[in-house]
């Protein structure tokens, strides 16, 4: 809800209301009781003396019939043709009339139809490109609106969000408090000589409910609320972009007191100076330099805060984060299996939810799973119950839209033939036969050789039973194993290996080149960071975050034979354990072709049968390296 609307006069409505005033004068309120006749007649009547109360115009004549031949209409009309004129005519017997000029509704047309193709073109062509509207717009403002702030404005009334609404990010929440605190009370907040922070950015990746706090911090402080994107400042014109940043502010210092959000800071506090920006003059950089003196001259004390948003702080100006601009950033990471709990009670209060469903296990089994994420799995599972015609919605919902978020949507119309579709069964019980030999990994929950998703002819799934933050160099190593058992398998069973295996590949190599470059887990590269952990929160390298290699060709080359030996070494372990139990393997790959799902209850017995050697309980030593460096793994889609 807008807190104020301005009205404006749209030129259309005023041409229709002209227009449909002259028609209904044109048409409706014609006289009916009076008869136009011709000149002509008008002058034998009067020769007849069958007319009377005659009066004569400009330009037309009137008057009554003495003798009417319709009662209904007693009264004449004509148009005056010149006296001359007019007695050649009757004495030549011609019968003849005047011709009427232009109406009013005639005289508007022939003003208007030149006019219109411009109005059009006004409307259609010029006016959207300086920031205006179509039809139906706001008549001519939009170029003298091109200056103004695009933010949405909510009056305190109208923002119904609370703390109470958002979970999972506690921290953040307590950090916020505190500018609800000053809000609601500026002088007590004051008392001490304490002056609240002008800014604060909430950082963390996407879905995490940053936009969200800020709307529950305008919510409890029940003050009016700013919000507008950093994309919306920028314009096609120069100039644009820093006029709207110095109209919001002027807008929140009329109406304080109140909160100013700009969600996705990064587009328009982008780091200046890079290799692929414009000169001093950019529209970017003078919308930013406008926002960085609003923040200067911007007096904490006025009632006003800045709050702001971004998933991407590595690329903002240094200028922007400095202290006495953005004062506090407040990080809003991913929730723990506490916060995910929290959320999934929120989103699983607007459903019909099973009373079996434990929303604990559910919070167990969504690691990595962001507040978006957790509201997209209850919409999915609520959509998966109606589509079965339910009427509750239960745990195997969930688990059924875990898998289709994770996996993607399953396919069984995709027709595989015989040969590959063994393939993918040895491929994918080699991953789940690895798992459950070594100690301390994910459970392994589901085998499937069902297609899902772009590309995948089967997967397994593997659950943590709770969150971690650390990983040792033996967990390392297992998880490594067990990417590469599936090219074991192939390996050991068939005696030939397919492109099955290329994401698992891709994703080996990664843990094993972090281990050796990032995380000093080789003794003879020893304690060094090779290569920078990304500050990104959305996982991807941009084009600027480049940085020259740090170390010469000799460490290159010892990298490369040690990621080249870790993964050796993983390899050997999945290969070793498929060998001792490939009886195990053949038959529950046969098991999996007739069943094309294996369940928890399936896989409990296969984990019994699974044998492993004393060596592989306490862990095989890595191996020695290989005297060449190994090539480059091309990084493709796995199949499998």
């Amino acid at each position: 809800m807008d807190l104020k609307r301005e009205h404006h006069v749209n030129l259309w409505y005023i041409v229709i209301a002209i227009t449909g005033v002259l028609l209904i004068q044109s048409l409706l309120l014609r006289p009916t009781d009076t008869k136009t006749i011709p000149y002509s007649q008008f002058l034998k009547l009067a020769h007849q003396g069958n007319v009377t109360d005659v009066k004569i115009g400009p330009s037309e004549i009137t008057g009554k019939f003495t003798r009417p031949e319709d009662k209904k209409v007693p009264k004449f009309e004509t148009i005056r043709v010149d006296p001359a004129l007019a007695a050649t005519l009757s004495n030549s017997k011609i019968d003849f009339s005047g011709t009427p000029g232009p109406s009013l509704f005639e005289n508007f047309l022939s003003w208007m139809l030149p006019v219109l193709p411009f109005l059009l073109l006004w409307l259609y062509l010029i006016r959207p490109m300086v920031g205006g509207q179509g039809f139906g717009g706001s008549g001519l403002g939009g170029l003298m609106s091109v200056g103004k702030s695009r933010a949405k404005i909510y009056v305190e009334k109208s923002v119904k969000v609370t703390f109470a609404d958002v979970a999972g990010v506690d921290e953040a929440k307590a950090e916020l408090r505190e500018v609800v605190d000053f809000l609601k009370n500026p002088g007590e907040y004051g008392r001490l000589g304490a002056r609240a922070p002008k800014g604060i950015l909430l950082v963390g990746p996407p879905g995490t409910g940053k936009t969200l706090l800020a709307r529950a911090v305008a919510g409890e402080a029940g003050v009016n609320f700013f919000s507008i994107s950093g994309s919306e400042f920028v314009e096609m014109f120069v100039g644009v972009g820093a006029a709207r940043v110095r109209d919001l502010f002027e807008q929140a210092r009329k109406m304080a007191p109140a909160i100013v959000f700009i969600d996705e800071l990064d587009a328009l506090g982008r780091a200046r100076g890079g290799v692929f920006t414009g000169g001093g003059h950019d529209e970017k950089e003078q919308t930013l330099n406008q926002l960085l003196s609003e923040l200067d001259g911007f007096d904490s004390s006025s009632g006003v805060v800045l709050l702001a948003a971004t998933n991407r702080p590595e690329i903002l100006d240094p200028a922007l984060l400095r202290a006495g601009r953005f004062d506090r950033q407040v990080l809003v990471d991913r929730p723990d299996k506490t916060g995910r709990l929290s959320i999934l009670r929120i989103h699983a209060a607007k459903i019909q939810l099973d009373a079996s469903v434990a929303l604990e296990q559910v919070a167990a089994m969504t690691p990595g799973f962001t507040g978006a994420d957790l509201a997209n799995l209850v919409n999915e599972a609520a959509l998966l119950a109606t589509r079965r015609h339910g009427n509750w919605v239960t745990l195997e919902d969930f688990n059924q839209a875990i898998e289709r978020i994770v996996a993607g949507l399953e396919k069984r119309n995709r027709l595989i033939n015989p040969h590959e579709r063994d393939i993918v069964a040895h491929h994918e019980m080699g991953h789940a036969l690895v798992a459950m030999a070594l100690p301390g990994l994910d459970p392994v929950q589901k085998i499937t050789i069902i297609p899902h998703g772009v590309a995948a002819l089967g997967y397994t799934m593997q659950r943590p039973l709770e969150d971690r933050y650390l990983m040792d160099r033996r967990e390392l190593r297992d998880r490594m194993a067990v990417l590469l058992a599936g090219r074991a398998a192939e390996a050991v069973i068939f005696d030939e290996v397919s492109t099955g295996a290329a994401d698992d590949f891709s994703k080996a190599t990664e843990i094993a080149r972090n281990m050796v470059m990032r995380y000093g887990m080789d003794d003879a590269l020893g304690v060094v960071s090779y290569e920078p952990e990304s500050s990104s929160f959305l996982g991807t390298t941009h084009a600027l975050d480049f940085q020259p290699r740090r170390y010469g060709e000799h460490t290159a080359d010892q990298i490369d034979e040690a990621v080249r030996a870790l993964l050796d070494e993983a390899f050997g372990r999945a290969r070793v354990i498929l060998q001792l139990n490939r009886r195990l393997l053949e038959r529950a790959a046969a098991d999996l072709l007739s069943k094309e799902t294996l369940g928890q209850d399936a896989l409990k017995e296969i984990a019994l049968a699974v044998q492993v050697p004393p060596a592989e309980l306490a862990g095989r030593p890595i191996l020695p390296r290989a005297s060449t460096t190994s090539g480059s793994v091309p990084a493709t889609q796995s199949t499998c």
